[in-house]
């Protein structure tokens, strides 16, 4: 029961970041294409004229950091064999990241500094904990190579985001490696959700 609840938990909280994100992009001050590749996520969270859909934005990022807190320590912790401390530490790292980025936004200077650092969190830390979760398994079979190359895609694009600022791409990366969060979370609702068939 505990991992049909907990799947049923990842899927719908990925569904909801992906339609949050799409119905706040789709009422930005720009093209929907425009928005998707010249603004980043933050931006879309950030309450004004430009984004009338932030609220929809940052009630994502609340839910994909509940979900996520939710999903690990009420069941899937049960899957990881090593280094669960680091696990249930990297994923309250992540959470609270989420949801600092949520309630502290960016563009004011006097907490853009917040911002940035719960960004990094949500970020960095959590693909950092796909690649650890991928290692930390009873097995390394489909579902946990799976999550190993996402950690290292989400990985490589924080860092080329990191360092590339600037870049008229940078909201791009950002996705990227933002992306690999919200997809795993997807996959790990359905192989949960899976290991409940199996049992039954």
């Amino acid at each position: 029961m505990k991992n049909k609840v907990a799947g049923i938990a990842f899927v719908l909280g990925s569904i909801y970041y992906l339609i949050g994100e799409a119905i706040s992009a789709a009422f930005f001050n720009d093209s929907l294409i425009n928005t998707y590749l010249f603004h980043t996520i933050s931006e879309l969270g950030i309450p004004n004229v430009n984004s009338p859909f932030s609220f929809l934005m940052n009630s994502a990022f609340i839910l994909i950091g509940l979900t996520l807190m939710f999903g690990n320590f009420y069941k899937f912790k049960d899957y990881i064999i090593r280094n669960r401390v680091i696990f249930l530490v990297l994923t309250l790292i992540t959470s609270f990241g989420v949801i600092i980025v949520a309630l502290i936004h960016g563009g004011n200077p006097l907490t853009s500094g917040y911002h940035a650092s719960g960004a990094v969190m949500a970020i960095l830390g959590g693909n950092i904990l796909l690649v650890l979760i991928s290692k930390s398994m009873a097995e390394f079979e489909i579902y946990q190579k799976i999550t190993l190359v996402l950690g290292l895609v989400g990985i490589i694009s924080f860092w080329v985001m990191f360092f590339n600022m600037e870049s008229m791409w940078m909201p791009v990366f950002e996705r990227l490696s933002v992306y690999t969060l919200i997809l795993w979370s997807f996959i790990t609702g359905l192989f949960l959700v899976t290991k409940t068939l199996n049992t039954t």
